[in-house]
């Protein structure tokens, strides 16, 4: 009797112990489940980013090849939102791309088109259009400088002072009526996601928006198109 009681305690620890193992197995089997349809979620958004990618891609090279022909008309640009720049035109459209390795595939880090934004009128070979503007408060300042290094404008900047106080009245920029215009792409492959930064098709602004890749198809990339060529589009609202 001593003996069948020695072994009683021993006996259940080893019940316990064997339910808590099933405990903790089923734990990990449930944990292994969930990963294996992270994982599958994740190649599944990952290949779906690609493909959107490769839309952009073929379109964006198509556009390019075609705006270069037609060089269309630009926006209006101004550097202080009073003085008109003369009318523009978009030229050398040229497209990129760069890869990357993600997860032992390679795939698109970015993609991107850019083009020159010159005056529409006729120049001498290596002829430059020249403009100025004069600020004298800081918000017009702060505006003029922000376009400028947003535009790439090459410009000269000098101080206007009072000719006998010697106190500074103002700034004055002079600058090439050249700018130029971008767009990159930028895919998030984990949450099949592009995010779209269009530099200067509206002037001097910047957009930032981003699409759910399953949405990039010819019908957004054409309002996409026309927000380039200066002509009303839903890109930003769609």
């Amino acid at each position: 009797m001593e003996t069948a009681q020695r072994f009683l305690i021993p006996l259940q620890i080893f019940r316990d112990f064997v339910s808590f193992l099933n405990q903790l197995k089923e734990q990990a089997s449930a944990l292994q489940s969930v990963q294996v349809v992270d994982d599958a979620l994740v190649a599944a958004n990952a290949a779906q980013t690609e493909a959107a990618c490769k839309t952009v891609w073929l379109y964006l090279k198509e556009l390019a090849d075609q705006l270069n022909v037609i060089n269309p008309a630009g926006p209006t640009f101004s550097l202080d939102g009073k003085t008109p720049w003369p009318p523009m035109k978009l030229t050398g459209f040229r497209v990129d791309a760069r890869k990357k390795m993600l997860r032992n595939l390679e795939v698109f880090n970015y993609l991107a088109m850019a083009w020159n934004i010159a005056p529409m009128q006729a120049l001498a070979p290596g002829a430059a259009l020249g403009g100025s503007v004069t600020v004298n408060f800081p918000p017009d300042l702060e505006r003029v400088q922000k376009r400028l290094a947003q535009g790439n404008v090459k410009h000269d900047r000098h101080e206007q002072r009072h000719p006998e106080k010697n106190t500074l009245q103002a700034y004055r920029f002079e600058y090439t009526v050249e700018s130029r215009g971008s767009i990159t792409v930028t895919p998030d492959h984990d949450e099949a996601m592009l995010a779209f930064r269009i530099s200067n098709a509206s002037g001097f602004e910047l957009i930032k928006t981003q699409r759910v890749a399953g949405s990039i198809q010819t019908t957004l990339l054409d309002e996409l198109a026309k927000l380039v060529v200066a002509q009303p589009s839903r890109f930003v609202a769609a």
